[in-house]
């Protein structure tokens, strides 16, 4: 029997979908749906369930995105034969999407024992949505937004890449946010932080996907549900996507630091009173 339904893997797709690129934590969301459902969090087949329903939203991003990414790619592989190439930002944008990548690698390979076990808490989770609130508060309001994507650094990458760290190791900090935050703070606007946080997911999250795929497999996560889940993950990612370029084009983050503390504060009142188990 697989850990999880078709129908489960519908909800949790569409989940994942939502609030992947969202600064509101999809690991959060996972979670919080997860154990409304009865599905135990720490299982090894949920784990690993949920890492490879986020490639549809990564290929969401690889789709919505294919003329910029094609045009960073083409760069990239001219600039690694003809030097003259090698000053346009496109082709320094392709090693740093590389850099920018290995911390979190680094990381999440050391301390997975502890990311599947301790830190795959419902309490951190809530925890780490009320935190990572402040720290999206605190940054889209001293930050001055007037650098575009254009002026981005090698440090810039490094810096937002690294912060990915903080959604690995504490769940409910989320990904988007971290790296959309970050990226304010160094002065970017919002769609230029937005666009950075999209394409600096994309080789961590495909590579956790991939790596996990294997076990979740192997541990009783069915061939059904990860296709589905995959598939309704991408199309609702998808609008996800189009949806949040727009939204940050003429509104603050402020929306989404009162929703995550809310959501926050419901979780922590659910886990008090013992509807959720942690």
């Amino acid at each position: 029997m697989s850990a999880i339904s078709v129908g489960q893997a519908v909800v949790l797709g569409a989940v994942e979908g939502v609030t992947e690129f969202l600064p509101v934590s999809s690991t959060g969301h996972l979670k919080i749906t997860e154990g409304l459902m009865g599905i135990p969090v720490d299982d090894d087949a949920v784990v690993g369930f949920s890492a490879v329903i986020q490639v549809g939203a990564i290929a969401a991003v690889l789709v919505y995105f294919r003329k910029d990414i094609a045009r960073i790619v083409s760069a990239w592989l001219r600039g690694l034969t003809d030097t003259s190439e090698r000053h346009h930002h496109d082709y320094r944008f392709g090693w740093w999407m590389i850099y920018a990548t290995i911390p979190i690698v680094v990381v999440g390979l050391a301390a997975k024992p502890l990311i599947q076990g301790p830190l795959a808490s419902l309490w951190v989770v809530a925890g780490s949505l009320i935190a990572g609130s402040g720290v999206m508060w605190a940054a889209d309001r001293t930050g001055r937004h007037k650098r575009g994507e254009d002026d981005t650094s090698l440090k810039d990458a490094m810096l937002v890449g690294g912060s990915q760290i903080l959604a690995l190791l504490f769940p409910g900090f989320s990904r988007s946010g971290a790296t959309m935050s970050t990226a304010l703070l160094l002065d970017l606007d919002r769609v230029a932080a937005t666009r950075l946080s999209f394409f600096l997911g994309i080789p961590a999250l495909t590579g956790a996907g991939l790596y996990e795929l294997k076990d979740a497999l192997g541990t009783g996560a069915g061939v059904a549900p990860l296709v589905v889940g995959t598939a309704v993950s991408f199309v609702v990612a998808y609008a996800s996507i189009a949806w949040l370029l727009r939204f940050v084009t003429k509104h603050s983050f402020n929306a989404f630091v009162i929703y995550r503390i809310a959501v926050g504060l419901l979780l922590f009142g659910l886990l008090a009173t013992g509807v959720l188990d942690s």
